[in-house]
C-alpha cells in the first residue's frame, strides 16, 4: 500500500524538506518543491485536508469584496492581492480542468445606485484579470434575474450583475495537488502526527513522529521544517519557543447544505452584504444548494461545528432575499472551517482582515506559512521555495508549478464523460467520475466491471469500486475519509452518509485487512466526525 511505502521511507530517509500540514498550503509547497528536485517529506496529523482546505466555499475565485476593500480603502496590497488571484483562477482551471468549472454569479440588486456602484466595481475585477478574462461582467434585467434564479424576491428588484468565478471541489484539488507531489518524488503520510521538534543547538534539525494508527515514534531529519498547519500555526510555534506571540486571527466559515429549490438553478448567488457587512453565498454544488457566510470570529479547533446560532444567522439573512425559505429538518448538511487570518493590524472584524500570506522565520528556523486562501495556494508555495532555496544555498529551477498538469489532468479530454456513457455507464454517474478523478476515472471503471459497480447510494452517483480505487490509490485510513473527502457525501447529505457506511467499511476492511477492534475503531472514529 502507498501509505505503508511512505511511512518505511518517513522512518529511514532524511530530506531536505519536512512540511507539517497536508492541506492546500502544505500540498503546494510539497509538489513546488519536489518538482524543483528537493527531497521532500510531508506529514499531516489526521486525513489530507481534513480541516480548512475541504470547507471552503468552493470557490476558486478573484475575491470581488476585496477589491470593494481596496477601493474604499485604496489599498495596494488589496489590489495586488485579486489580481494576483485572478490570475491563478485561470492558472488553477488549466492544470486541473477536471476539478474546476466557470460559475456565473448573480448580485441582485434591490436600489437603483447599486446598479452603477456593482456595474463599476465588476469592470474593474474584469479589467484586472487581464489577458486571464474568461467572461465579462454584465448587467441582468429584472426579468433575466429572476428567470436565472426565480426563487429571489420579486418586490423591489431592479436588476443584478452578472460576472464568473471558479468552483472547484476543494478536498479532490488538495488531494491532487498531493499525488502529484508524490509523483514528483515527495514522500507524503496522512495521521502522522508531529509531537516535538529536534533542535540540539538552537536550529531545528527535524521532527519527532508519531503515526497514530500504530503508535510507533521515531525521528526524521530535515534541513528545513516548513509549518503549513493552517489555523493551529501558532500551536505547533508553541513548540519552536513556548514564548512565542499569536501570528494569527481565526475566522470561521459556517455553511448549510439544502435540496436544490428548482433543478435548473444554475447560478450563484452571492448577497455582498448582510446585516453584518458579511457576505453570503447561495451556489450550487454537487446537485444540491451550498449556503454560507464567512468571517466570523473564533477559537483554533481541529474540528469546527457549525453552531446553532451559525444556522439561525444564515436561515435569517436568507430569507431576507429569496421567496423559498427553509427550515432546519431541510437541512441536509452543516459544516464550518477555519481561516487562519494574518495577525498584524488585525482588527475586531476579521472581515477587515487582508487574505494576503505571511512566511515567517523563527530564531531557530522554522519557517511558518498562513494566511492567503485557496485561490493562491500556488503562489504562497513559490514564495516559499525560493526562500527555502536561499535557506539551503542551492541553485534552484524557477517555479513550474503553474504548468505541471495535477493528477487526473494528465490525459483528461472532455469527452470523457460521453465516452464512459456509450460504455453503458449511468449518467450521473460518468459525469461525477469526470468531474472528480479525471483521466482516472479510467481505473475506477474497471474496478467496477468486476463486482464493484453498484451505486453507494440511489440517490447518489458514487460507486462501490470508487472505494476500493481509493484504498489502493489515496491513501484512505478510515470510512471517514472515503464519506467526507474522497467522495463529498457525507458534506452534502449526512444521512445519506449514515446510510452508506456499512458498505463503505466493509469494502474497506476487506481491502485493508481489518480485524473487528479496526471496524471498531472505524466506526467511532467516523461518529466523531459527523
Amino acid at each position: 500500500m502507498l501509505r505503508t511505502e511512505s511511512i518505511r521511507r518517513l522512518k529511514t530517509d532524511s530530506f531536505d524538506v519536512l512540511v507539517i500540514g497536508g492541506g492546500a498550503t502544505g500540498a503546494g509547497i510539497a509538489l513546488d518543491a519536489a518538482a524543483r528536485g528537493l527531497k521532500v517529506a510531508l506529514v499531516e496529523q489526521n486525513d489530507f485536508g481534513s480541516g480548512t482546505s475541504s470547507r471552503s466555499t468552493k470557490l476558486v475565485h478573484g475575491g470581488v469584496r476585496y477589491l470593494e476593500q481596496a477601493v474604499l480603502h485604496l489599498d495596494r496590497s488589496q489590489f495586488r492581492l485579486v489580481r494576483e488571484a485572478l490570475r491563478e483562477r485561470k492558472i488553477l482551471s488549466e492544470i486541473a480542468p477536471h476539478l474546476v468549472h466557470w460559475l456565473p454569479l448573480l448580485i441582485p440588486m434591490y436600489r437603483r445606485f447599486e446598479a452603477t456602484y456593482y456595474n463599476a466595481g465588476l469592470r474593474m475585477y474584469d479589467w484586472l484579470a487581464g489577458k486571464n478574462l474568461v467572461h465579462r461582467s454584465r448587467f441582468a434585467s429584472p426579468r433575466e434575474a429572476l428567470e436565472l434564479c426565480p426563487f429571489l424576491k420579486k418586490s423591489g428588484l431592479k436588476g443584478g450583475v452578472i460576472y464568473y468565478d471558479g468552483q472547484f471541489d476543494d478536498a479532490r484539488m488538495n488531494l491532487s495537488i498531493l499525488l502529484t507531489a508524490q509523483e514528483k518524488g515527495a514522500v507524503i503520510s496522512n495521521y502522522v502526527s508531529v509531537t516535538d521538534l529536534i533542535n540540539p543547538k538552537g536550529q531545528i534539525t527535524g521532527a519527532k513522529l508519531r503515526d497514530k494508527l500504530s503508535g510507533e515514534q521515531w525521528e526524521i531529519s530535515a534541513s528545513i521544517v516548513i509549518n503549513a498547519t493552517g489555523p493551529l500555526t501558532d500551536q505547533l510555534r508553541k513548540l519552536d519557543s513556548p514564548q512565542s506571540s499569536p501570528l494569527l486571527k481565526v475566522s470561521s466559515g459556517a455553511h448549510l447544505v439544502l435540496p436544490l429549490p428548482t433543478p435548473q438553478f444554475a447560478i450563484g448567488i452571492l448577497i455582498p452584504k448582510t446585516h453584518d457587512k458579511r457576505v453570503l453565498f447561495v451556489l450550487p454544488w454537487q446537485g444540491k444548494m451550498l449556503v454560507g457566510t464567512t468571517d466570523n470570529p473564533a477559537e483554533a479547533s481541529p474540528d469546527p461545528k457549525a453552531t446553532e446560532s451559525d444556522v439561525s444567522f444564515i436561515l435569517d439573512e436568507y430569507s431576507r432575499y429569496f421567496d423559498v425559505t427553509p427550515n432546519r429538518n431541510d437541512i441536509l448538511s452543516t459544516w464550518s472551517g477555519l481561516r487562519p487570518l494574518a495577525h498584524e493590524n488585525a482588527s475586531d472584524s476579521t472581515a477587515s482582515l487582508s487574505r494576503d500570506h505571511v512566511i515567517h522565520e523563527s530564531p531557530s528556523g522554522l519557517m511558518s506559512v498562513f494566511g492567503g486562501k485557496w485561490t493562491t495556494y500556488r503562489l504562497m508555495a513559490e514564495e516559499a521555495v525560493d526562500l527555502i532555496s536561499s535557506r539551503l544555498s542551492k541553485s534552484l529551477a524557477p517555479c513550474s508549478t503553474q504548468k505541471i498538469k495535477l493528477h487526473g489532468a494528465q490525459n483528461f479530454k472532455e469527452n470523457l464523460q460521453s465516452q464512459w456513457e456509450e460504455q453503458g455507464v449511468r449518467s450521473s454517474t460518468a459525469t461525477h467520475l469526470k468531474g472528480t478523478y479525471g483521466d482516472k476515472s479510467k481505473a475506477i471503471l474497471e474496478i467496477a466491471k468486476g463486482a464493484h459497480g453498484n451505486l453507494l447510494h440511489p440517490d447518489y452517483p458514487f460507486i462501490e469500486a470508487e472505494v476500493v480505487y481509493s484504498a489502493r490509490q489515496e491513501f484512505v485510513v478510515h470510512s471517514a475519509d472515503i464519506l467526507f473527502r474522497r467522495t463529498r457525501l457525507a458534506f452534502l447529505d449526512k444521512k445519506a452518509a449514515e446510510i452508506c457506511y456499512p458498505r463503505v467499511q466493509s469494502l474497506l476492511a476487506q481491502e485493508l485487512g481489518w480485524t473487528d477492534k479496526e471496524k471498531e475503531a472505524d466506526f467511532l472514529h467516523f461518529k466523531s466526525q459527523l
